[in-house]
């Protein structure tokens, strides 16, 4: 609770930072380039007359520092990438994705000259750019099936089979998806905009991007002719943002929803499956979902294509490969981009304020669906067949922070009591049924 007391006063210490700063700074900023780009050319002239070198030559190197060019924004900016990297070491929260992020950020935000015409090749969003080519992984949505092909590639799904009614808990918390998405609409973005939000509900970092690069991505235009507005950035670090955030937003709420006796429950063991059924389950889940959701296709492709590679037992190097290799890859590149494109004049907006609150109470929406599906489910269920509702919060997609925080909650009530196994199934479902509503939306949206 400390843990979680300190991150939102910290959240809502910056929130306070930007609402005083941000407004004035959008003007301060165009004023601050004029008299760069005017001194610039001043210089310029003053070394023509005097052929002074040696100080128009540092004048030039002063007007280009970052020091001379930094803005209020730039150092919030700054500011949140360090506390990104603060939580990943500190606190262990998904160092694995807050660490590139966290760096990306710092290098999107240090400020350079971008007026007078001068092309730097340095930000994310010139072209020519080595950022700019790294994030065209993230702006054509290629990085997140790769993503999704790794995960395929580490994941087991027997403790789906084995108990498949687990899998409505995680179809329940996708509620966190499409209310986030009428409360968008209610906020007034555009639909598009609104599912490319919504998705922050699943907590799946990788969909949420896939989703905001092919709706929100600051190209495709509305049916009244505007462009719609560029929120893959917003979008994205408010995903993973929620989704590093796990271990203190999940705990306060199952507390809340689920009694000390129903932590109790033990539910029986997950029985044997055969490797026949783990070879079977990716083809058909492939095939149904591709057919359900064809939009989803990219995603739940790569998904089940990786688990293939992993069940079938005679393609282990390429198994490896996608689980090892290719997902730290693609999660650098990924990471390092996602937090390079929250240039402080691009991020600091009021619709990324908005999209993160809607992100906070879609994810605690969506925690609340799994854990109180879960105990509607149990009005039905008698004996040893009941369910432990605690599972219910791993119906996100957040794999597998979820279903360790729900281990970790069941073990502070009952030490022998462990429920990642049956955890897990909620947790894999999640990731499918967050997959399938992206690619629903898409086919309504796109």
């Amino acid at each position: 609770m400390k843990r979680f007391i300190t991150v939102i006063a910290v959240l809502t210490l910056l929130s306070v930072i930007w609402t005083a700063f941000v407004k004035p700074e959008k003007e301060a900023d165009k004023s601050n380039s004029a008299k760069v780009e005017a001194t610039f050319y001043q210089y310029q002239d003053a070394h023509d007359e005097n052929g002074d070198k040696a100080i128009s030559g540092l004048r030039k190197f002063w007007e280009f520092s970052g020091f001379r060019n930094a803005t209020k924004g730039n150092l919030i900016m700054l500011a949140v990438g360090l506390f990104f990297i603060f939580l990943a070491i500190r606190y262990d929260y998904e160092p694995l994705l807050l660490i590139p992020i966290g760096t990306g950020i710092l290098i999107g935000n240090i400020p350079f000259f971008q007026d007078g015409g001068y092309n730097l090749q340095l930000g994310i969003y010139q072209e020519g750019s080595v950022m700019n080519y790294l994030y065209f992984g993230v702006l054509k949505g290629i990085y997140p099936p790769l993503i999704f092909l790794g995960i395929g590639a580490m994941t087991d799904f027997s403790s789906l089979l084995s108990n498949p009614r687990l899998m409505l808990l995680g179809a329940a918390a996708q509620i966190g998806i499409f209310l986030t998405f009428i409360g968008a609409l209610l906020l007034g973005f555009a639909p598009p905009e609104a599912g490319a939000i919504g998705i922050i509900g699943g907590a799946d970092g990788p969909t949420a991007i896939f989703l905001s690069s092919r709706l929100a991505n600051g190209i495709n235009l509305l049916p009244d002719g505007t462009t719609v507005k560029n929120l893959i950035g917003p979008i994205a670090i408010a995903a993973y943002s929620y989704m590093a955030l796990v271990p203190v937003i999940q705990p306060p709420i199952m507390r809340l929803l689920v009694t000390k006796k129903e932590r109790l429950i033990r539910m029986k063991p997950p029985r044997s499956v055969s490797r026949l059924e783990k070879i079977l389950f990716p083809i058909i889940g492939l095939l149904l979902t591709a057919f359900i959701s064809p939009s989803s296709l990219p995603l739940l492709g790569m998904l089940f294509f990786g688990n293939i590679l992993k069940e079938s037992g005679v393609t282990k190097r390429l198994a490896d490969t996608a689980r090892n290799s290719l997902i730290d890859i693609v999660t650098i590149l990924l990471g390092l981009t996602v937090g390079a494109s929250t240039q402080a004049d691009v991020f600091l907006t009021p619709d990324s304020l908005m999209i993160f609150v809607l992100g906070a109470i879609s994810f605690v929406i969506a925690t609340a669906g799994g854990l109180l599906f879960a105990k509607f489910m149990n009005l039905f269920l008698r004996g040893d067949n009941r369910i432990n509702p605690l599972i219910g919060a791993a119906g996100v997609s957040a794999v597998p922070d979820s279903a360790r925080v729900v281990q970790l909650e069941g073990l502070k009530s009952d030490p022998t009591n462990h429920l990642l196994m049956h955890a897990m199934t909620p947790n894999v479902s999640g990731v499918i049924g967050s997959a399938v509503a992206a690619g629903i939306l898409l086919s309504f949206l796109g």
